[in-house]
């Protein structure tokens, strides 16, 4: 079992070095509202995590996968969440909020970072059908059973929790000695990167 929750450890560890949207959202939150509101955050994200990787254990992932339209309904709507979280952190760079705790100079409770970072996490359902490909992948090679699958998994939720929580620690240091005017440049650098993701997410095939 421990083999098995280490080697989904590895693996996913692996995908959290590809920096994306949710990672910079993290990042952000700690730099402009410290440790326990991207704690909540990680939490957020960790529990979307789990909620698709149990999806796709289930078998939604075929489902998906088979119904185009579908794909492109959740391809769309993913990007326009991320653009909207873009925008929010541009504006609130300038104190203007469009979203309640994102990218403005007040701190941003727990409760709000929670919210956020589950919404951001949750725009993107096509990654049940990523966890799918790879599940089917591992069992059809008979490298894993169906148990030894769920281990790797439980292993892969692990490592975007403790990746997570490393990338929070990095934000509340970067945040304590980067005077308000350069916290600002960082919100509007990060809304800059999430439109950016959310642009090539709509127009990814």
């Amino acid at each position: 079992m421990h083999r098995y929750i280490w080697r989904g450890f590895r693996f996913g560890a692996l995908l959290q070095i590809a920096v994306g949207p949710v990672c910079l959202f993290i990042f952000q939150t700690a730099a402009s509202s410290g440790f326990f509101a991207a704690e909540a955050a990680v939490l957020a994200v960790t529990l979307a995590d789990s909620l698709y990787v149990a999806a796709a254990l289930l078998g939604a992932g075929t489902i998906i996968e088979k119904n185009r339209p579908a794909r492109s309904i959740f391809r769309y709507l993913g990007a326009a969440v991320i653009i909207l979280f873009g925008i929010s952190s541009i504006l609130g760079a300038f104190g203007v909020n469009i979203l309640p705790g994102i990218g403005g100079m007040t701190e941003t409770s727990s409760e709000s970072a929670f919210i956020n970072a589950l919404l951001l996490t949750l725009s993107s359902p096509l990654t049940i059908v990523f966890w799918a490909g790879i599940f089917s992948a591992k069992a059809a090679s008979g490298e894993m059973d169906r148990n030894e699958v769920s281990y790797f998994a439980v292993g892969a939720i692990l490592s975007t929790l403790v990746f997570m929580s490393f990338t929070a620690a990095a934000g509340v240091l970067t945040g304590s000695f980067l005077p308000g005017s350069l916290i600002a440049a960082l919100n509007a650098a990060v809304g800059a990167v999430l439109v950016f993701f959310g642009i090539r997410t709509a127009f990814r095939g």
